[in-house]
């Protein structure tokens, strides 16, 4: 796939919220949105990767994750490393097993996971996970996992079959998603 500089635009458009929210500037409280757009950026980038390679027959699965691991991996890696010395000194000892459960699910990529189950992103607490922004990432990776796998089956198919496949199953995570925010 080409470059694209209006997408690197959209990028820095998009992360502008996020970060006045993380700087706790009350105007952009709605400051997630921006992850959201990140989230679709990486679909449509993802999808044309693999689209290309399927119709030039030269997917691999393999390559495809071994191509994601060396751009993702030394940077997470690194930030993991960086924050263990600093966790040590400034968090009390009673949040040890918490913060060593985290690195494992971020080694894992279930970080999202973990800290679903262990509370909100905006609880008082969040400011004391020192991982939790690591949160997108394991989603955008689960995607990784997951979606060029059925990419892959669905268009053995038929390429017809493949795109209204990934429609309904676009359409199915929307309203499964509208019905989780309702309830």
């Amino acid at each position: 796939m080409q470059y694209r500089r209006e997408i690197d635009g959209l990028r820095a458009i998009a992360v502008l919220p996020v970060i006045m929210f993380h700087a706790g500037i009350t105007a952009f409280r709605g400051g997630y949105v921006g992850v959201d757009v990140f989230f679709v950026i990486s679909g449509y980038l993802i999808t044309g990767i693999i689209l290309n390679d399927l119709q030039q027959g030269r997917f691999s699965i393999l390559r495809f994750y071994e191509r994601r691991a060396r751009r993702i991996l030394p940077a997470l890696f690194l930030v993991v490393l960086a924050c263990i010395p600093f966790a040590w000194m400034w968090m009390p000892p009673q949040h040890y097993k918490d913060f060593s459960q985290s690195v494992v699910a971020v080694s894992v990529f279930a970080s999202n996971i973990l800290f679903y189950r262990e509370g909100g992103y905006f609880d008082l607490a969040a400011n004391e996970k020192p991982l939790l922004h690591t949160w997108s990432l394991a989603v955008e990776e689960q995607y990784y996992l997951i979606f060029p796998i059925l990419l892959f089956i669905l268009w053995r198919y038929g390429r017809n079959r493949a795109f209204f496949g990934i429609t309904a199953l676009a359409l199915l995570s929307l309203a499964l998603s509208e019905w989780g925010w309702r309830t």
